[in-house]
């Protein structure tokens, strides 16, 4: 899985055509090296998005919520715990069987589909749709991320909530760290971080005790807050509120972590 110079970020980091985020989202070895995320920083994220949005004003039973990319169902589960009628979509098989296997072992009831963002099936209706932990910016093309914003406002509900978590890109700039080597059950593993115009591109290099090295590319393109705030403005989603992290602290554009938008359709 080695990268070739003149691949683009979407098929970078594999030998075949499928892109990086197909290719590596659905490897046994994406949930071994990010099994560092957990449950309780998925509680909180939710736990703000639930006050901000206050869908609480209804039963949980009666809002339907959809989690774009939803990976291995940490958030997607979290909501539905919380007794919210939720759709959990992610392209990869391999992570959305996993999310049913943790649905099924903490009897949390749930959807699943397995669908490109980008073609988001148009017969369901949300009144919440949440796309998290940077699940935006995976395309090399930016018309590719307006036709995601562009679903996400057709399939919302009137007065539905759009939460879209993405970084900051000054604070990245400020705190990247090029290199970091850790060790995860038994798996050493190298992560080397380049700032590519407007990407964030990480290749990971992963060598088990037994066998020849892997290597895996992620690839992200960085929104400025006037950038994503001018692609929404195109569609009939209304910003409302900007938190800076998980804990829904205000956004401050030199020290916040994150760039969560809350946006309502209108």
């Amino acid at each position: 899985m080695s990268s070739s110079p003149d691949s683009t970020p979407e098929t970078r980091g594999n030998l075949s055509s499928r892109p990086w985020f197909a290719e590596w989202f659905d490897h046994p070895l994406y949930l071994e090296v990010y099994s560092h995320r957990d449950s309780a920083e998925a509680a909180r994220c939710i736990n703000t998005i639930i006050e901000r949005t206050q869908p609480g004003n209804h039963r949980p039973s009666s809002i339907n919520v959809l989690d774009i990319a939803c990976g291995a169902g940490r958030h997607a589960i979290e909501f539905a715990r919380l007794g919210y009628c939720v759709t959990g979509n992610d392209l990869s098989p391999y992570l959305l069987d996993t999310a049913r296997k943790e649905a099924h072992s903490c009897n949390a009831e749930l959807s699943f589909t397995c669908c490109d963002m980008r073609h988001l099936p148009a017969e369901n209706s949300y009144d919440l749709i949440v796309q998290l932990f940077t699940s935006f910016g995976y395309f090399d093309s930016e018309e590719d991320d307006r036709r995601v914003i562009r679903n996400v406002s057709n399939l919302l509900n009137r007065n539905g909530w759009y939460v879209l978590d993405l970084i900051n890109p000054l604070y990245l700039r400020r705190n990247l760290v090029p290199v970091s080597l850790r060790t995860v059950s038994g798996l050493d593993v190298r992560e080397e971080r380049m700032l590519e115009q407007n990407r964030i591109t990480k290749k990971i290099t992963i060598m088990p005790p037994v066998g020849e090295a892997l290597q895996f590319v992620e690839s992200v393109r960085l929104y400025t807050k006037e950038e994503i705030t001018t692609m929404l403005a195109e569609t009939d989603l209304k910003l409302d509120f900007i938190a800076g992290d998980y804990t829904g602290a205000p956004f401050n554009s030199e020290h916040s972590p994150r760039m969560m938008l809350f946006l309502r359709k209108s």
